[in-house]
């Protein structure tokens, strides 16, 4: 049987078929390229990804992993196929040198392009988040707010602004920056759903619930990422004498 009907990559079948033995050599370079183009493509693609939903450093493996993947699935791409060149015994040694000196320079550009040399984590971008938000609160420039944070940042900035104005009384003259929020479920470090922050543990829909509490940062890094749309309600409940 042919072993070529059983394989999944058909790319090395037609190695395997000496198809490249004596000629034919610009279709094997085209192959090459079209898998480096694909390889690029999605390292890009992934790379993008992950800055916009990153891995936990703290993670060490999984944070590897998700970080360098596309350069690992670049490598399964090419190297079967670079080895299949350099290993064929009936292929012209002047195609062998020209396809598999080709293949191994797209497969070092592809790869390289793949590997992420400064990986996002959710620690540096809750680091740069809290400072980005910080230099917005403060009027200051603004020069921890990448594209990644600054958005988000700014929505900190004007809810931390809403809870300060609605949380003031007699001790707490400017408010406060502490609000409460459902906790993520089964001790998950971050909620699955979206979830509303509150101005106090006593309010009715917090009621029998597990409740976390913090900052205005500390509760969209758990995706607790909405204020409270009863804010009169609850500045009643909690005792606070101030208005939004």
């Amino acid at each position: 049987m042919d072993r070529c009907h059983w394989r999944r990559d058909r790319r090395d079948c037609f190695v395997y078929q000496h198809k490249f033995d004596h000629g034919n050599l610009p279709l094997l370079i085209g192959i090459l390229v079209g898998i480096a183009i694909f390889a690029i493509a999605g390292n890009l693609l992934w790379k993008a990804a992950n800055r916009h939903d990153p891995a936990r450093a703290s993670e060490t493996f999984r944070f590897f992993v998700q970080n360098q993947l596309g350069a690992i699935i670049t490598l399964i791409a090419f190297l079967p196929l670079i080895l299949l060149i350099f290993t064929d015994k009936n292929m012209d040694p002047q195609s062998k040198k020209v396809a598999g000196g080709v293949g191994a320079v797209l497969a070092v550009l592809a790869t390289v392009i793949g590997v992420s040399f400064q990986p996002p984590s959710v620690e540096q971008y809750t680091q740069d988040m809290n400072t980005c938000a910080a230099q917005i609160k403060a009027g200051q420039p603004t020069t921890a707010c990448s594209p990644e944070v600054a958005a988000q940042a700014q929505e900190i900035a004007t809810d931390s602004a809403a809870v300060a104005a609605a949380t003031k009384d007699a001790a707490h003259p400017a408010g406060q920056d502490v609000v409460y929020w459902i906790a993520p479920e089964n001790g998950a470090a971050k909620s699955e759903t979206e979830h509303v922050f509150h101005l106090c543990a006593a309010v009715s829909p917090l009621k029998g619930k597990t409740v976390n509490s913090g900052s205005v940062t500390e509760a969209y890094a758990q995706n607790a990422i909405r204020i409270t749309k009863q804010i009169d309600m609850e500045q009643k409940q909690c005792g606070f004498t101030g208005s939004q």
